[in-house]
């Protein structure tokens, strides 16, 4: 009798101790994401800060190609959009900064005259995504082990 007791006790232990490396992981994943939140917000009003004319790197905006403009109002909703879900710490908000960060690299890489982005920004980026990822996969997989 004492023996399944200290079995049960010794697997309401390990159960615990999963539940709390699963709170961890999660802990990390919410303060990741809202550090990327405000960082999202500022590259979306620096997005409208362009629009509005404060501060216009090549010329006023009005003047600018249509792909351009259609670029910069795209990043300057997406990217506050972005912010605010993972501000959240919700799912459509690492799914929105993912759709932000992928179209700023693929547009980077391909229309480099329209989205001027350093070489600096782009491995940032790379690296944000994969911390995001990577953390992402720890929390559900610690949440695995604590269910089971």
């Amino acid at each position: 009798m004492d023996v399944s007791k200290e079995k049960l006790s010794d697997a309401i232990q390990e159960k615990s101790a999963a539940a709390a490396a699963a709170m961890r992981w999660s802990f990390v994943l919410t303060w990741f994401m809202r550090i990327l939140a405000i960082l999202w917000i500022m590259k979306g009003l620096s997005a409208w800060a362009i629009i509005l004319g404060v501060w216009t790197p090549a010329g006023l905006f009005e003047t600018r190609s249509t792909g351009y403009q259609a670029t910069i109002v795209y990043f300057a909703v997406i990217d506050l959009v972005a912010a605010v879900g993972l501000w959240m710490a919700s799912a459509w908000g690492g799914v929105m900064w993912l759709l932000a960060v992928m179209s700023q690299l693929i547009l980077a890489a391909f229309f480099p005259r329209i989205v001027s982005t350093s070489p600096l920004m782009l491995i940032l980026s790379a690296c944000f995504v994969a911390a995001y990822l990577a953390i992402s996969w720890l929390v559900a997989r610690e949440e695995q082990k604590a269910q089971s």
